[in-house]
This record gives C-alpha cells, structure tokens and sequence, in this order.
C-alpha cells in the first residue's frame, strides 16, 4: 500500500516542489520563487481558458444538480421492476470510458450542426459536461430518497400543502444533502475532464486541461507546474468537502436513529 501511494503521489509532489523553482530546471532545486504564479496570472491564454472551465463547470453542475435531482425523484417514484433496468441505463455513462462518450457526442453535435446550422463552442461543451454529470447527481440523490420518510409527505398534503409546496418544504430539505454532494461532485468532474471536452469544445473554445494539453507538445514550461499545483489543489479541496460531509452525515444519520 505505501508503495502504491509512492507511485501514485511522488510525481505530484515533485511537481507541486518544482512549481516554486526559480529556474527552469526540473531535476535541480535552484531556489524558491513565486515567479513562475505571476507570470500564470498574467498569461492571457491561461486566464481565458481558466474562465472558460469554471464558467463550464459551474453551469454544468447547476443544471445537472436540477436535472439529476428531479430525474432521481422520477426513478425512485418508479415500480421497481420497471426503476432497476433503468438505473442500470443510468449507470452506464458513468463506467463508459470517456473517449466514447467523446466521440459519439461530438458526432451528434457535428450531425446536429449541419441540421440546425450551429458550430462546436461554448453551448456544446456545456452540454455535453450536463450529459455526463447528471448521472454522478442521481446516483448521490437517489440514498437520501431511499431514507426519506413517506408519512411526512403524506402529513404534508393532509395539512393542505400542494404538490409543489411540499416538494419544496418536505422533500427538498431531506435530500438537500445529496443534492450538495452531487453538486460539488459534478463541478470536480467538469474541472477535471479533458477527453470528452476535447471532442465537444471545438477550435474556438478552450478549457484548461486542453490548454495544459497543448503546452506540453512543446518544452515544458514551470507555468505548466504552477497551473496544475493550482487545480490540483482545487480538486483535492472539493473531496475533502465531499468526504467531511459524508462523514458528518452518517454520524448525524446514527444519532438520529439512536434517539428513535
């Protein structure tokens, strides 16, 4: 186990090390500078396509957080003979390998183009990042319907609450946990995604995995340390956010079951 963690994480820590270098080199600790974060920040190209990601990546997991969580709500209404096969359907996209969700979705998009007159951009990328992330958003809404309590809905509407309103008071406050989880959950996979937006971005847009992609064709620069010390650290930050409140709710989901 220590070994496989030597394998897995060394690399990045040499990376996050050599990312505060003050010179180019990448086998010979020169000294410490924060040079290569101010010449980052003053990139153009860097700023616009780190922009262009959290822009994405952030509309992306608000849609799919409305989408995935109604989407939960319909399969869990569902009669389970009929709720298995298609949380299975749901399942897929998220074993599939990201090269063929790439592919088959920019062939729809290309396809869809030459019907409605629409070139690969912003709004495919978009989309194909909703596509992708509703499933991560059904599959952390759907436990916390499995435990909610059917009785407080139906006291709900005795006590003169429309559908809407107790969806709203009722329902939604009980799986608000995992509509977070879900949230935070499809943003970090946006943030990290390079294949599926390679295929769908087209030439005009660029998140930053693809801009890091298409500096490492040339010399490496220490910029390109200093960028991925960043969204490595964005990431990291958001499971560590994920796994605090998992934690926190299954102690809150213990207690609770001790009081009753």
């Amino acid at each position: 186990m220590i070994l496989t963690f030597i394998f897995l994480y060394l690399p990045i820590i040499i990376l996050i090390i050599f990312s505060f270098n003050s010179t180019k080199s990448r086998s010979v600790w020169s000294g410490f500078t924060l040079e290569w974060y101010e010449k980052l920040f003053s990139n153009e190209l860097i700023l616009s396509s780190l922009y262009t990601t959290l822009a994405v990546s952030a509309l992306a997991a608000a849609f799919s957080a409305v989408f995935g969580t109604f989407a939960a709500i319909g399969f869990f209404n569902m009669k389970r003979r009929l709720r298995t096969p298609m949380l299975t359907v749901n399942n897929i996209p998220v074993i599939n390998a990201d090269i063929i969700t790439g592919v088959s979705l920019s062939l729809l998009f290309v396809f869809a183009g030459s019907i409605f007159k629409f070139n690969l951009g912003f709004g495919t990328l978009l989309i194909a990042h909703i596509s992708f992330n509703i499933p991560y958003v059904i599959l952390s809404v759907m436990p916390k319907l499995y435990r909610l309590d059917r009785n407080l809905i139906e006291a709900a509407r005795d006590l003169g609450c429309t559908w809407f309103r107790g969806f709203i008071k009722v329902i939604v406050p009980e799986i608000m946990p995992g509509i977070i989880n879900g949230l935070i959950i499809a943003f970090t996979m946006s943030i990290d995604d390079f294949v599926i937006s390679y295929f769908t971005a087209g030439s005009r847009v660029q998140t930053l995995s693809m801009t890091i992609y298409a500096m490492t064709r040339k010399r490496v620069s220490p910029e390109i340390n200093a960028v991925s010390t960043l969204l490595f650290a964005t990431v990291l930050t958001l499971l560590v956010i994920i796994n605090i409140r998992e934690i926190r709710q299954e102690k809150h989901g213990k207690k609770t079951e001790k009081e009753t």
